[in-house]
């Protein structure tokens, strides 16, 4: 089996400016993301879609490759990650290269870990999955939500769940937004059955805001310290 991972990082990031190479707890957060690629051991190849040469260089010197840069059509706003991995699978069809499985891993997720990207490589080869990626428990069930109209007034989304205990109520679930490992079928993504791994909360933070990036690193060195 040949594995690709591909690592996107656009340049023009907007609600955290150069945000792909920022600084986290002392090396740049896009270099957390090769490492834990690179640390699985599972890849034939480890690369950085990008269209800024300063995160190319960064990229290739934290181990990965940049065998070509991204288009202005994948590096606007409105191009989606689709796209992005579409343009990659052809770029190496280009060169004779196509690839059994692929992981897009975002360039902004320090907390994963090389076991998680193992245990859901596992779940892909080892049954009839297409696409595997990690979820997080909501942390309040979500069966107890309320919708809130511009006067400010609120109802209850589900009223029949209102007096029901928050240990009754069925656990949900919803994507992490680290990692993706897809099977390909003729050099291409396919869809189908999907599988999910669970991981604990605080191995996942959403990084859009300085608050969110400070709360990523609180994260990060607890999970090093109960490592340690």
């Amino acid at each position: 089996m040949k594995n690709l991972c591909i690592i996107p990082a656009r340049g023009g990031s907007k609600r955290i400016p150069r945000k792909n190479v920022k600084e986290f707890l002392g090396k740049p957060i896009i270099a957390y993301s090769i490492e834990a690629a690179l640390n699985s051991h599972l890849f034939d190849e480890v690369m950085v879609s990008t269209d800024d040469t300063e995160i190319a260089k960064i990229a290739q010197q934290y181990g990965a490759s940049v065998p070509f840069m991204r288009s202005a059509e994948t590096s606007n706003d409105f191009a989606t990650t689709a796209d992005v991995l579409n343009e990659v699978l052809a770029q190496y069809q280009l060169r004779g290269l196509v690839f059994d499985n692929m992981c897009c891993i975002y360039a902004t997720a320090p907390l994963i870990t090389s076991n998680s990207i193992i245990d859901a490589y596992h779940r892909l080869s080892e049954g009839d999955f297409v696409t595997v990626y990690p979820v997080v428990a909501f942390s309040y069930p979500i069966w107890r939500c309320l919708d809130v109209a511009e006067d400010g007034s609120m109802k209850r989304h589900w009223p029949e769940y209102e007096n029901s205990r928050s240990q009754d109520l069925p656990k949900e679930y919803h994507d992490t937004g680290t990692f993706y490992w897809y099977k390909l079928s003729q050099g291409t993504m396919t869809t189908g059955k999907t599988c999910a791994i669970i991981v604990s909360e605080e191995c996942v933070q959403d990084i859009d805001t300085e608050t969110d990036w400070r709360l990523a690193e609180m994260k990060y060195k607890l999970l090093n310290a109960k490592q340690a």
